[in-house]
């Protein structure tokens, strides 16, 4: 068995930018209001002919180039999203449609918000073991298709996008750069987010998650470090979920990671659900905040309410 990495990076977000004046005319709320509560001033917002599958080959693509390598170097893909409307072909399937890649185990994941490093811990179970060679890892959600329109409570979060990472053996001889996984749920509170019903909505327990993602959250994501062989200290970058800025800022201050920088995308995206975390990670590395080499933490949490958590080497 053999360690894995993170090989490259890419994410994709519709042209269509919704801002906060732009809901206020739309549902009772305001600029103020939506800052002052969940930090958010912008989000994207895919259009009626842009489907999750599109979103997701898009971001995917774009992590392939960054690799260098083509469609058929890819022997897996892997999807986390919840808003696939189609059960079948999933959306793994309909990414490799598109990109081409010739024979791929292609496989969906909904773990909702924690979607991502489910699906990254799957690919890296599946590259120590043997089973697959080379792995294209996609979060990609269309939140806007599911969102409730009318409940100002819930509608202002929400933006669509994809992030997308390409997962390979680590070079013989060099630690993996992608650590062990963290991962659980809280059976008790599953109900707290929710995408359900026909036509499927959007609805959540606001406060129940924030109360529990403000102090359950930390503790565990120190156990992440521990696993990893880290402390906070040593992280160089913490992307959480970008659910709420609210959450976000107190939680890394609590994980004790003063010298991490911390992702912020919630403010220009939204909540994306399972694109937030390797949306927000590719564009640290495309700025640069980040460098090749550097332990950065991600952390996903939310429906089920599931969450798991790595430490992974920036490619």
């Amino acid at each position: 068995m053999t360690g894995s990495r993170i090989a490259a990076v890419g994410h994709y977000q519709p042209a269509r930018v919704l801002t906060n004046e732009q809901l206020a005319e739309m549902v009772d709320t305001s600029d103020e209001w939506i800052s002052s509560r969940v930090g958010i001033r912008t989000r994207h917002i895919a259009g009626p002919d842009e489907p999750v599958g599109e979103l997701a080959a898009h971001a995917g693509a774009k992590a392939l180039a960054a690799a260098g390598i083509g469609p058929a170097d890819v022997d897996l893909i892997l999807v986390a999203t919840s808003t696939a409307i189609d059960r079948s072909p999933n959306m793994a399937a309909r990414v490799a449609a598109r990109l081409g890649v010739p024979e791929p185990a292609a496989m969906d994941v909904n773990v909702v918000c924690a979607g991502f490093p489910h699906a990254l811990a799957t690919a890296d179970h599946a590259v120590r073991a043997g089973a697959a060679r080379r792995a294209l890892v996609i979060g990609a959600d269309k939140m806007s298709e599911v969102a409730d329109w009318t409940d100002r409570s819930t509608c202002v979060l929400v933006g669509d996008g994809a992030g997308a990472a390409v997962v390979e053996p680590a070079p013989a001889g060099q630690e993996p750069g992608i650590g062990p996984v963290l991962w659980g749920s809280v059976p008790q509170m599953g109900n707290a987010v929710r995408i359900e019903g026909s036509p499927p909505r959007f609805a959540q327990e606001g406060q129940s998650v924030y109360r529990w993602a403000t102090t359950q959250l930390p503790p565990i994501a120190r156990k992440v470090c521990e696993r990893a062989g880290l402390t906070p200290e040593d992280l160089a970058g913490i992307v959480l979920h970008q659910a709420n800025l609210r959450i976000i800022e107190p939680v890394a201050a609590r994980i004790g990671a003063v010298n991490a920088v911390v992702a912020r995308d919630v403010v220009d995206s939204g909540n994306t659900s399972a694109a937030s975390i390797p949306l927000a990670l590719s564009k640290l590395v495309e700025r640069g905040e980040i460098q090749p080499g550097d332990p950065v933490l991600l952390f996903g949490f939310g429906g089920n309410l599931s969450y798991a958590g790595q430490v992974v080497r920036c490619p």
